[in-house]
């Protein structure tokens, strides 16, 4: 702005307040209107104008010049927050020449990257609201932060070696290194060793690309199949790795620089994922440009934290807790305010779809199309988010992880206090699953008790089906196929592959699969074994003990018992059994492995197996058991495992496309929405988008939030706004 000011000859004054910028101007009206042309079109690219409002004063109060005066908090907060940007193009020259003075500087950063939102403890977006606080700039970093035509100006972050934070090395017992502390982790990592590295908003662990090693840190982390994110130096060591679209090439170079999966393009890297996909980033931050130009072209890059437990994020903690998984430690004494995972997404259609959002994404608003305001939505269990409404605003959070232990808690309830002074949240609603014992619905119901304020309990798939038309803007009631592994249904069952219809205020349950037997409840979800033979059995399958092996008599009195054994319509269910019978995966180390691996291995051909349906009253209900019958007979006819994989998921596009049509014949609603954490299965995903729209379907799927749990809140934001239960 006062860059614009200056340009047209404009004289008077700006201020940062908690409702927005505010500018007092003098000057021809000619200049004037140039002036708001200005700042409507030609804003700078990171910069997001959300309104402009222009009232002309009585009397010239005769200024003569542009200042920039104190930034004044008020009683509203309408200030937007900027997420952390990576290292621009100017600041890595800058790093990497030696006649700059910030030359291999670890903090370098701008008006245009670095850290914000994991920095700020409070608006107006001012350094003694920061972290930065306690580094008081130097009088050069001071000359630049005053100077209008500098890159620097008003750059809140901005230091230099001589003011800002620094760097430094620990080993594994917490001794401080006596070399560069580039150097000695650049040495640690090419011995094989794992370093600790702290970043915007958490600290990984890193390894090189190298079996033995990665292999090392998988089992001292205890994440012994779940797939690693790499690093990559730049594009070339990227493209030696991956096959890499235009599309996913600008999202991978974008400012936010995520984590975009790719498909493989070199074998041999099961250690890194099992599965046709990486997940890569590029150096975001000086500190990793610093560490891939001292020669390293990959680094794997994974979250610091033990299983289900939030990223770590300060420095003492990390030396404590990574004791024996850590060999060394590259840390800062700049705080880390608010923690935020990596973000993870892919391109599809191209367009952002996200498993992940989190760093570069936290904290942009999401737009709506109706007046949210004051709801906080609690979200669910798995995949964690909370989100908070204001105005036509919905912000989401960042990355929480499972809400399964009091850390991930305390983390959960720290961020949304945090999150609400910040935007100055008063909340009027809650929203939140109809689960009873998700530790989110305990949230909910003290909170809506202790603030005497009403709650609202929104249905797992109900909220799924509206998250997925908010992101999308549609309005009218839709279809919604929505295919999870797990939700708590209005009959006390656990619901999961649902065709629904409805919208906002309400929806009706149109279709589903035959509940599948869980035998042992939850261990079902990780001993597989146990789903296959459930289905087999169930398909009546002569043999079908084979597969828990001596096991089988245990499993057999359980189920005629029918102790601890619930049953579930959940399709993530039905692809891990099917995994389990196919041979694929048995035995899952994490929720969801089976059915990833199942995608893997799938055959894309045209081929499918035969489709029932029966009907309980106006619920179309498809009977798994002939087409478990016909996969079964296909394996014992040596049909190969890649092909019958590939015939089992073709069924089921076939058979939610027969269920849309059916339903579209009688209610004549040809919109349709697919949510649900099995949506990010790209086989199942683009068949079914291209077969429902050659039957004349208009098929919305997620771009703004994910189609996992994590995307939810949303969702039930605005069944809340727009009924609820």
């Amino acid at each position: 702005m006062h860059r614009l000011a200056s340009d047209h000859g404009l004289f008077g004054w700006a201020k940062n307040t908690s409702s927005g910028l505010v500018l007092e101007l003098e000057g021809e009206s000619p200049a004037i209107e140039s002036f708001l042309h200005g700042v409507r079109n030609d804003a700078p690219p990171l910069s997001n104008v959300e309104s402009v409002s222009v009232t002309e004063l009585m009397g010239l109060a005769g200024y003569q010049s542009f200042q920039i005066i104190p930034s004044t908090r008020e009683d509203r907060i309408d200030t937007l927050v900027s997420p952390d940007i990576s290292i621009c193009d100017e600041c890595r020259c800058e790093l990497f020449n030696p006649d700059d003075r910030r030359y291999r500087y670890p903090f370098i950063n701008c008006t245009n990257c670095g850290p914000r939102f994991t920095m700020i403890r409070g608006i107006p977006y001012d350094r003694a609201k920061t972290t930065m606080d306690r580094f008081p700039m130097c009088p050069e970093c001071m000359a630049e932060y005053g100077d209008i035509k500098n890159r620097r100006y008003h750059a809140q972050p901005n230091c230099c070696p001589r003011c800002g934070p620094k760097l430094f090395f620990l080993d594994s017992k917490g001794n401080e290194g006596t070399k560069d502390p580039i150097e000695e982790a650049l040495n640690y990592l090419k011995e094989g060793k794992t370093v600790a590295i702290k970043g915007l908003g958490g600290i990984h662990l890193a390894c090189i690309v190298d079996e033995e090693t990665v292999r090392r840190l998988r089992r001292l982390k205890r994440r012994d199949e779940r797939p690693l994110a790499i690093m990559c130096k730049d594009m070339m060591a990227v493209e030696k790795l991956c096959v890499i679209s235009p599309e996913e090439q600008r999202r991978l170079e974008s400012p936010a620089q995520p984590i975009v999966l790719l498909g493989k393009r070199k074998s041999g890297l099961d250690y890194i994922s099992e599965n046709g996909y990486i997940g890569v980033m590029l150096p975001y931050t000086p500190v990793h440009c610093l560490l891939m130009e001292g020669g390293m072209d990959c680094l794997v890059m994974t979250s610091a934290n033990l299983s289900d437990l939030p990223v770590l994020y300060e420095n003492m903690e990390a030396v404590q807790k990574l004791s024996g998984v850590a060999d060394g430690f590259l840390l800062n004494d700049r705080d880390i305010y608010t923690r935020c995972d990596d973000s993870v997404l892919r391109v599809f259609e191209g367009r952002d779809y996200f498993i992940r959002r989190s760093r570069g994404f936290v904290p942009l608003l999401i737009k709506t199309r109706s007046a949210l305001d004051g709801i906080f939505s609690c979200g669910a269990e798995q995949k964690a988010s909370f989100g908070i409404s204001k105005g036509e605003y919905f912000f989401l959070s960042g990355h929480i992880g499972d809400l399964k232990n009091e850390e991930a808690l305390d983390h959960y309830t720290a961020q949304a206090a945090h999150t609400e002074r910040l935007f100055g949240m008063k909340v009027k609603k809650i929203a939140c699953d109809l689960h009873p014992d998700y530790m989110s619905t305990d949230y909910a119901q003290k909170r809506a008790k202790d603030e005497n304020i009403p709650l609202l309990r929104v249905q797992h798939h109900h909220a799924h089906l509206a998250s997925c038309m908010a992101d999308n803007g549609v309005k009218s009631d839709c279809l919604g196929v929505i295919w999870d592994g797990s939700g708590y249904g209005e009959d006390g069952t656990t619901w999961g592959g649902e065709i629904l219809f409805g919208g906002y205020s309400g929806y009706r349950r149109l279709g589903t699969i035959r509940p599948i037997t869980l035998p042992g409840g939850d261990s079902a979800v990780f001993d597989i074994r146990r789903l296959g033979f459930s289905m087999m059995r169930d398909a009546q399958l002569p043999g079908y003990g084979d597969i828990m092996g001596g096991d089988a008599d245990t499993m057999e009195a359980m189920m005629r018992a029918k102790t601890n054994c619930p049953e579930a319509t959940s399709m993530g269910r039905l692809f891990d059994g099917v995994s389990a019978i196919l041979g694929i995966k048995r035995t899952a180390s994490y929720e969801g492995q089976g059915a990833i691996l199942l995608e893997s291995t799938a055959y894309a051909d045209g081929s499918m197996y035969d489709i029932s349906f029966d009907h309980l009253g106006s619920l179309a209900v498809f009977d798994q058991r002939p087409m478990i019958r016909q996969l079964v007979k296909d394996l014992s006819c040596g049909i190969p495992v890649c092909v019958v994989a590939g015939k089992f998921m073709n069924t089921l596009v076939e058979m939610a496309a027969a269920s849309c049509q059916a339903a579209a014949r009688e209610i004549g609603i040809y919109d349709v929405c697919l949510s649900g954490g099995v949506f990010q299965n790209m086989y199942i995903l683009k068949k079914l988008c291209v077969k429902l729209a050659s039957r004349g379907f208009t098929v919305y799927t997620h771009s703004r939030v994910s189609c996992t749990d994590e995307g939810i809140a949303l969702g039930q934001a605005v069944v809340a706004y727009g009924g609820g239960q």
